[in-house]
Order: C-alpha cells, then sequence, then structure tokens
C-alpha cells in the first residue's frame, strides 16, 4: 500500500518528467499541469492497495493524457458536424416552422429515451457537455455520441422528408 508521504515523495521526484510526457502528448501545458495533479489527487483521495511504481506513474498520465486527446478529438467532430449544419442554413433561410416541427417530431419519436433526454438538456435547457453527462451520469464522450447520432438521424429525416 502506498501511504501520503510516499505519495508526496512520488511527486516531488517525478512531477517535472511526468508534467514534460504530458506536455509532449498535449501540446498545452496548462492541460498538462492538471493532468498530472490530476492523477497525485487521485492516489491521495483513493484507499486503493494498489503499489505505486514510477512505472504506474507514467502509465496513469500517459493514459488520461490519451483519453482527454480522444475527448478533444470527439468534441471537434461535434463542433466540425455543427459548422457544417450551420453552413447548410446559411445557403438558405433559416428553418421555417414547420421544419422546426418536424425536428422536435423527429426526437420525439426517432430517438431512444436516452439520446433524447440528451438533446433536451443540451438544446433546450442549454447545458453543457459535462453537465449533461454529471445529471445522466455517464461520460461527456457519450453525451458527445448521443448528440452526433441524433444530429445525423435528424439530417437523414428531413432530406427524406424534404
Amino acid at each position: 500500500m502506498t501511504d501520503k508521504k510516499n505519495i508526496e515523495r512520488l511527486f516531488k521526484t517525478h512531477y517535472k518528467d511526468l508534467h514534460r510526457l504530458a506536455s509532449m502528448l498535449l501540446q498545452d501545458d496548462d492541460s498538462a499541469r492538471d493532468i498530472v495533479n490530476d492523477v497525485f489527487v487521485t492516489l491521495l483521495s483513493s484507499s486503493s492497495d494498489v503499489e505505486v511504481t514510477t512505472g504506474y506513474l507514467y502509465t496513469a498520465v500517459r493514459n488520461r493524457c490519451l483519453t482527454q486527446i480522444r475527448n478533444t478529438d470527439i468534441r471537434r467532430r461535434i463542433i466540425n458536424l455543427y459548422f457544417k449544419d450551420v453552413e447548410d442554413y446559411d445557403d438558405e433561410e433559416w428553418p421555417d416552422e414547420e421544419t422546426i416541427a418536424r425536428i422536435y417530431e423527429i426526437i420525439k419519436e426517432d430517438l431512444t429515451p436516452q439520446c433524447r433526454r440528451v438533446m433536451e438538456l443540451r438544446f433546450c435547457e442549454g447545458l453543457t457537455f459535462a453537465k449533461v453527462a454529471e445529471k445522466m451520469d455517464m461520460s461527456e464522450n457519450a453525451v458527445y455520441k448521443y448528440v452526433r447520432q441524433a444530429l445525423v438521424l435528424i439530417r437523414k429525416k428531413l432530406n427524406q422528408h424534404g
């Protein structure tokens, strides 16, 4: 078991190298600092009997960096999808009442209850992806996937209808 003093010693000994690894992977100094700190905070608050070694620390930091990179990539794809939708509407007039009603109908009838709830929280209540994830007890990654799934279905149904 690793005690608090040992974790503090590991922090002082390995922080710079772990930060360098995270910075190299993320290309973002602030995020790298946050990730390294989060790893140590998790270790301090954990009651696990895991023996914390140097290899364990490097693996934990690397895995958190990779998770952040993956989540950032998903966010970027959602944003790109959103802006593609906005560009589609820039070429035309803003959706008329009938189209808006059709979108609500698709959300109500064609989405799974979980997907529908994500869309309601995100777009009707205006919650952030993080708040939707927290409220629905799921990862932000899952929220992004539900939003993307809904947008793809809505676009498909509107194209079939129109």
